[in-house]
C-alpha cells in the first residue's frame, strides 16, 4: 500500500493558506496546517482530517522543532506572508518593512531550510514558493511588500538551481490581485473603506480558491515536470497598474 503523502502548507489560517489546505487535503493529501492563530488551524484541521500545528515561520527555534517531529514532508507550500501599509518609500516606516521582511522572507528560509532533508528522503519532493506580481514589478505605495517579494521570488529562482539534479521540484506561483480574506485590511491597518476600494468595480478579482485550485495543478504534475513561475491574474487585471474597473 502506498504511504499517503504529506503537504505542509504555513499560514494556513485563512485565505489563500486556508483555501489550499481545503484543495490538497480533497486531492488525498495528509495536510499539516502550520499559522500562529491556533483555534483557527485546529478548526480547519478537524474539518478537512488535517493536523494543526501552531508555527510562527519567523521563530527558527520554533521551525527547527517542528521540523524534528513531523516526519514525512513530500510538499511544503511557503504561504505565510502578508503587506504592512501603502506608504511612499520616503514615509515608511522600517519597522513595517523589517516585520515585511521576515514573513515573507526569512519565513520562506527557516522553513525551507529546515524542511529540506524531509523534502529530499521522500525522493520526490516539492517546494513551492507564493509569491506575487509584486515580486515581477514596482509599483507606487508598495515598496516594502516588493522588496520582499522580489527576494521571496530570488529564493525560488536560486534555490531551483542549487538544487538541481535532485529529486526535489521548486515551483513558485505569483498572484495578482485576489480578494482573500484580511489581506487588504491588513495592509491598510484595519480600514475596511480603503481595503475595499481595492477592488472596486473589479467584476471578478481572483479568490482564495482560484488560487489553491493553481497550486493543487502545479504540484499534482507528473514528478519530472516542474512549473517553475506560474502567473495568475484575473482577466480584469493586465498589469499591476492596469485594472478594468466598472465603476
Amino acid at each position: 500500500m502506498t504511504e499517503q503523502k504529506v503537504a505542509v502548507v504555513t499560514g494556513a489560517s485563512s485565505g489563500i493558506g486556508a483555501a489550499t489546505a481545503r484543495r490538497l487535503a480533497a486531492d488525498g493529501f495528509d495536510v499539516v496546517l502550520t499559522a500562529r492563530r491556533t483555534d483557527r488551524i485546529e478548526a480547519l484541521a478537524k474539518e478537512i482530517g488535517g493536523r494543526a500545528r501552531t508555527l510562527d515561520v519567523t521563530d527558527r527555534a520554533a521551525v527547527d522543532a517542528f521540523a524534528a517531529e513531523i516526519g514525512r514532508v513530500d510538499v511544503l507550500v511557503n504561504n505565510a506572508g502578508g503587506a504592512i501599509g501603502a506608504e511612499s518609500v520616503e514615509s515608511g516606516d522600517p519597522a513595517d518593512w523589517r516585520a515585511m521582511y521576515e514573513v515573507n522572507v526569512i519565513g520562506v528560509l527557516n522553513v525551507t531550510q529546515a524542511l529540506l532533508p524531509a523534502l529530499r528522503a521522500t525522493g520526490d519532493g516539492t517546494v513551492l514558493v507564493m509569491s506575487s506580481t509584486a515580486a515581477m514589478a514596482a509599483y507606487e505605495g508598495g515598496g516594502g511588500y516588493v522588496a520582499a517579494k522580489h527576494a521571496a521570488h530570488t529564493i525560488a529562482a536560486t534555490l531551483r538551481l542549487e538544487l538541481c539534479g535532485e529529486p526535489i521540484r521548486v515551483i513558485e506561483i505569483a498572484p495578482g490581485m485576489v480578494k482573500s480574506e484580511g489581506f487588504a485590511v491588513t495592509r491598510f491597518r484595519g480600514d475596511e473603506d480603503k481595503a475595499a476600494a481595492v477592488y472596486a468595480g473589479v467584476a471578478e478579482p481572483l479568490t482564495s480558491e482560484d488560487v489553491a485550485d493553481t497550486v493543487s495543478w502545479a504540484v499534482t504534475r507528473p514528478p519530472h515536470v516542474n512549473i517553475d513561475l506560474l502567473v495568475v491574474r484575473p482577466r480584469a487585471q493586465a498589469a499591476n497598474h492596469k485594472v478594468h474597473r466598472e465603476l
